[in-house]
């Protein structure tokens, strides 16, 4: 049985657990990184040298960072509703899973360090300030994007959905008032976003305590 190892509060690891739930794969998770810890011992190192979650392990075939997971089970599996066999669809869900990684999730990541990470008089309100507005200005990318249409790449969901679906959730609900931080109006945004929190497969994976 596929072994998925990983936190569930990992935003990395949400999304193999998602995309499992969605196309029914079976898996056994094992808690690391975070308070579980294991990830910086040999074993684990030996399989990741990153030291970072999540990492797969599937009838003995290791793969860890997240986009690369997903797209290996959907391609194994023939999910292909999920991830198009046509060159350029496929192409991009790419563009949209890549760019969650290098900008959507960076930009984000100082607000939620600031405000879930860091007791409140330790927080740097300007930084948490600087992130949302950040994170702002390239949702309203998606925002565009989304407009017209039900999801990322068209009328059914896709891994795009799924890489930038986790970091939405977190957009949506960081306690930004903690920081005088007001996320604006996005509607194409908010109604995918709805669209996502109807989704079994999301709320069991994806729409959990914040930590």
């Amino acid at each position: 049985m596929l072994k998925i190892w990983g936190r569930t509060s990992s935003s990395n690891v949400q999304k193999p657990l998602w995309f499992c739930a969605e196309a029914g794969i079976p898996f056994e998770r094992i808690d690391a990184g975070g308070q579980f810890g294991r990830n910086r011992e040999p074993a684990y190192l030996a399989m990741n040298p990153n030291g970072l979650v999540p990492t797969i392990d599937d009838a003995g075939f290791i793969l860890w960072e997240s986009n690369a997971i997903v797209r290996y089970l959907a391609s194994k599996h023939a999910v292909h509703d999920w991830y198009p066999t046509q060159l350029q669809a496929r192409a991009l869900v790419e563009q949209w899973m890549d760019w969650g990684t290098s900008s959507l999730a960076p930009a984000l990541t100082a607000a939620f360090w600031g405000l879930i990470r860091t007791p409140q008089a330790e927080r740097d309100v300007n930084a948490i300030v600087a992130s949302g507005e950040k994170t702002a200005s390239l949702l309203a990318m998606l925002d565009r994007q989304l407009a017209g249409r039900d999801y990322v790449c068209g009328p059914v969901p896709t891994l795009a959905d799924i890489a930038l679906g986790i970091n939405t959730y977190r957009w949506f609900n960081l306690p930004w008032e903690a920081a005088g931080f007001e996320r604006p109006a996005l509607p194409a945004l908010s109604a995918w976003y709805e669209r996502l929190a109807t989704r079994p497969a999301y709320r069991e994976a994806v729409m959990i305590p914040i930590t």
